[in-house]
């Protein structure tokens, strides 16, 4: 598959999509051929992104003003300090609106990157070079920036849409087993909450695509952006349609604060075990049946992906994950709001629970 480009238009921005195999070295071709033009940039980057790589990206900008800033990501990291450290370059460097700044690496230094560039002077050029498989799947679509604090995941940051993301394969090959299993959680959900096709896909190549075979992996990266851009496009400010990207992440966001966002249960693998729980709380209350259940459980056997809660937690933590749950940035009232399945490929995201009744399902769960 050569390279493939996606056109996202909101509201108030419109943007390209590069997905390809190699194509970094382009940067400064893609730039100009999207009218990007700035006096000098900001690059924030991951310090896990291999420097071979790196280098591609700065060889593509030689006629650039550019700095360097290694930034060492991890949900704890994800915070108001590291802000202040990227808008204390932009000061001091005396920055403008016309400047730039771009973000190489996962969904935690695009988050904080576009977050900074997004308050600075009411708004920098955003360029966005995802590394891993779930923020070239997720978190690079649709302009959610934002940090974490002692209260729970995302609760402070903004819409910021990008000017350009670029999303190259060559990345993900650096990257250990567990970091693709990460994005497939992302990619599953898409295909759960939308297409039913997509996921048998996903059920007959699913191990194929760990191991990131061409063109099967490109195929997989496409699918999930191209709903994820029908949904943004949709619903830019998750008013409505939108909040059905949020399936299995209540669960999952409340799982990773109740651990402190510990290595024990990354992102993604918190995402898997929120579909699971989604999808069974959902049987639980006789809104999904027992056969697209088995089928979603199956997936997830096979492939060896996480599914079980016990794992992780015990009844001692309920009080936790009932407590982040509660303070959910997608609540509007006492009662807790979730995303649930009748089907796969049909949500249904109008829903709200009281505590009691999510109590009583987690405690089951738990002692299993």
């Amino acid at each position: 598959m050569n390279l493939i480009k996606l056109n996202i238009k909101t509201e108030n921005q419109k943007y390209p999509i590069f997905i390809g195999n190699n194509i970094i070295g382009n940067l400064s071709k893609f730039l100009r051929e999207n009218l990007i033009s700035f006096n000098q940039c900001l690059i924030v980057v991951d310090k896990n992104v291999p420097k071979r790589l790196i280098k591609k990206v700065l060889n593509s900008l030689l006629k650039k003003k550019i700095t360097l800033h290694h930034f060492n990501s991890s949900e704890k990291n994800k915070n108001q300090k590291n802000i202040d450290d990227i808008l204390s370059i932009l000061l001091n460097k005396n920055f403008n609106r016309n400047d730039c700044v771009i973000s190489i690496g996962g969904g935690i230094t695009g988050d904080i990157t576009g977050f900074a560039a997004s308050i600075f002077k009411r708004g920098l050029k955003f360029i966005n070079i995802p590394t891993t498989l779930l923020s070239q799947v997720d978190s690079s679509i649709g302009g959610k920036t934002g940090i974490n604090n002692k209260h729970g995941k995302n609760l402070i940051g903004t819409f910021y849409q990008p000017s350009l993301v670029i999303s190259d394969i060559i990345f993900l090959k650096s990257l250990p087993k567990r970091e693709i299993i990460c994005g497939y959680g992302e990619i599953l959900k898409h295909a759960i909450i939308s297409d039913k096709k997509f996921f048998s896909f996903l059920d007959k190549n699913g191990s194929q695509i760990f191991n990131l075979k061409s063109p099967l992996i490109e195929k997989a990266i496409f699918k999930s952006c191209s709903i994820k851009k029908k949904v943004v496009e949709a619903d830019e400010k998750e008013m409505g349609i939108r909040k059905v990207l949020n399936f299995g992440h209540t669960f999952a966001h409340a799982y990773e604060a109740t651990l402190k966002y510990s290595k024990k249960l990354n992102h993604g693998e918190a995402v898997i075990l929120g579909i699971k729980t989604a999808a069974k709380f959902s049987l639980s209350i006789n809104i999904l049946n027992i056969k697209e259940f088995n089928l979603i459980e199956n997936h997830l056997n096979k492939l060896d992906l996480p599914k079980s809660i016990n794992k992780f937690f015990s009844k001692r933590d309920l009080n936790k994950i009932l407590s982040f749950m509660k303070k959910d940035k997608k609540n509007n009232s006492n009662k807790i709001n979730l995303v649930l399945l009748k089907k796969i490929g049909s949500p249904i995201y109008k829903l709200q629970f009281d505590e009691k009744k999510i109590n009583l399902f987690l405690k089951k769960e738990l002692v299993k």
